[in-house]
């Protein structure tokens, strides 16, 4: 496609920073823009992954603590009710409340794994966050049984919120080949790192399984002969 043509149909903002970084090459801009999108693409499978088994662990540690599998829908009364929780709106009662009512708009039946579906990464990162850690006696620091001794519920909690916001400017379509101006993909590799290191800490088996479907670095390699 003709620059002029892809510029008016990406937009040409966004297409500037691409520009400015390649020197104002119209063909290089193109081909960083391409390979942006590509590495993008690559981080899907493992970010949906680290999500998915993110969720599950999370879900079997309260559900433990609370011994009750259906603990996501019971505790909106319970402690995400729980008065401490006002200066954050009860984020973790509305977040259930509102996938209840898609669940029901779509002519569902709400169950604990259907509202377990509906929740962002988000809604799990934050049960790391001081005000809803306390309130589940911490338990969720047990979803990581291999981490070294020194990693506690801020390192941890951190960590996921880097994940989380990178996750986000890759699912709404934001660049990630940048530092500044310049072509940089260092946090794009560091955020693979710590997907990868917390996985290990979660079991180890599931770095191998997540390998399998790694093709970040070749994508990120390919911006080498710009």
């Amino acid at each position: 496609m003709e620059y002029r043509k892809l510029e008016y149909y990406v937009s040409q903002p966004r297409l500037n920073r691409f520009l400015q970084a390649t020197g104002n090459s119209k063909s290089k801009a193109q081909k960083l823009y391409r390979i942006n999108l590509r590495t993008s693409q690559a981080f899907y499978p493992i970010l949906n992954l680290f999500e998915i088994v993110l969720r599950n662990i999370i879900n079997y540690q309260i559900s433990g603590h609370f011994a009750n599998p259906n603990w996501i829908i019971t505790e909106k009364n319970g402690f995400m009710d729980d008065n401490s929780l006002r200066r954050s709106r009860f984020y973790l009662k509305n977040s259930i409340q509102k996938a209840e009512r898609t669940i029901r708009r779509m002519g569902g039946t709400v169950t604990a794994g259907k509202v377990i579906a509906e929740q962002s990464l988000g809604f799990w990162t934050s049960l790391f966050d001081p005000h809803h850690y306390k309130l589940i006696g911490g338990v969720v620091i047990h979803c990581f049984p291999n981490k070294p001794a020194q990693v506690n519920r801020s390192i941890l909690n951190q960590k996921l919120n880097n994940i989380r916001e990178f996750r986000n400017r890759v699912y709404h379509n934001e660049p990630i080949c940048f530092n500044a101006n310049n072509i940089d993909f260092t946090e794009a590799i560091s955020i693979k790192e710590e997907i990868y290191e917390l996985l290990e800490w979660i079991e180890p088996d599931l770095v191998d399984y997540v390998e399998y479907f790694n093709g970040i670095e070749a994508k990120i390699n390919s911006a080498n002969s710009l």
